[in-house]
């Protein structure tokens, strides 16, 4: 594996996952990538993954090369994730390049698919070509962490958005949360609902707010899946977030007559319970890694979050700062009493930026977080 450190390569990867970033909205649970193809500091294409069942990055900058009149035989390709080296839902793109004959494939990361995991780099190898990994891995796993996770561990990886006051508090005693923090930061907001697979609630939410849940102030062409989590089968069937776009609800008991009003707003019930008479939360996100989540995106009240800490499944925090105090209000997450600060869950800090007149600050799992980028060395392998 590279260290990344020749300057024309970070240079042309960083191009790529400019590429790649394009596609933020677009390909899931298929992975975000970028390639650039290159001779002699000019590029002769590129291109990115399109939406399911359209063509991979490789073979975008491959068209994009052969519409510009450019041969690539000889030539670099920068891709931000090993060229995939099996049949689904379109050809191999090693097989692509192979044909096209390149000289040298520079990827930042392999793809943890099983049905790949190295495959691509070695029917490249295989065919003469010189491969090199490892360039810039760190932004490339950025991309695409819910992928990762998913293929890596069998379950997405889920971000905890909250909008809160300096002193941590997400809403008055009497409920009223609209609006604690600026326009700028609910529109950020939306920016990680779009990138999301699914947008995941709470039945109190629901019944309190009556939220959409919807991708509104960034321009998508896919919604997210919408989750709620409503153990007594509570949701009202003219709930604004029933809208006709796909809705799961997860709940502990079977009830076919709701599970057929259900299906006709295009809601399905998932019934997972568990030992203490709520959801079974680590069952739920197997559940959907299984169906092919790979990033989920919460916006829950105090109650749900504690649950979701407290259940192990929260990989991320996005929290949006106001600088406004609060005092005796709704806290981030209802969570237990420590009698020790060696009990605390911790998070490290890695971006933190203003957003209009508000703070966002992003901090993660190092654990899991680390596990990942192990998968990802692992696989560049």
């Amino acid at each position: 594996m590279t260290d990344g450190r020749r300057p024309e390569d970070v240079r042309w990867m960083r191009r790529a996952l400019e590429l790649a970033n394009g596609s933020l909205y677009l390909t899931s649970p298929n992975p975000r990538v970028g390639c650039v193809i290159v001779r002699d500091g000019r590029v002769l294409g590129e291109g990115a993954t399109q939406a399911v069942g359209g063509p991979h990055a490789e073979v975008c900058a491959l068209r994009d090369a052969d519409a510009r009149g450019e041969s690539v035989r000889g030539a670099t390709v920068y891709v931000t994730l090993e060229p995939c080296s099996h049949h689904g839902r379109t050809p191999p793109c090693a097989d692509a390049l192979v044909a096209a004959a390149p000289a040298r494939v520079v990827a930042a990361m392999g793809d943890p698919n099983p049905r790949v995991a190295g495959g691509g780099f070695a029917r490249l190898r295989a065919a003469g070509i010189e491969v090199e990994t490892g360039v810039c891995l760190d932004e490339a796993l950025a991309l695409n962490t819910g992928f990762v996770a998913r293929m890596g561990r069998g379950t997405p990886w889920l971000w905890m958005k909250i909008a809160a006051s300096l002193d941590g508090r997400t809403a008055l005693r009497n409920g009223r949360s609209k609006w604690i923090t600026g326009e700028a930061a609910r529109a950020d907001g939306h920016h990680w609902r779009a990138r999301s697979c699914a947008v995941l609630t709470g039945i109190g939410t629901v019944l309190a707010d009556d939220p959409k849940l919807d991708v509104r102030y960034v321009e998508t062409l896919r919604q997210p899946r919408k989750i709620v989590l409503d153990p007594r089968l509570e949701l009202p069937l003219d709930a604004r977030l029933l809208d006709g776009t796909e809705t799961l609800v997860f709940t502990t008991r079977e009830d076919p007559v709701r599970s057929s009003q259900l299906a006709g707003r295009n809601a399905r019930l998932i019934c997972l319970p568990g030992p203490d008479g709520r959801v079974d939360l680590p069952a739920m996100m197997r559940w959907l890694g299984e169906h092919e989540v790979n990033e989920v995106h919460v916006e829950a009240g105090e109650r749900l979050n504690g649950a979701l800490l407290r259940a192990g499944v929260v990989d991320e925090l996005i929290t949006y700062l106001a600088p406004v105090l609060l005092g005796d209000a709704v806290g981030m997450a209802r969570l237990p009493v420590l009698d020790d600060l060696a009990q605390a869950r911790r998070f490290g800090f890695f971006d933190v930026q203003c957003v209009g007149a508000d703070l966002r600050v992003r901090a993660r799992s190092p654990a899991r977080w680390n596990a990942l980028r192990a998968l990802a060395c692992e696989s560049t392998r």
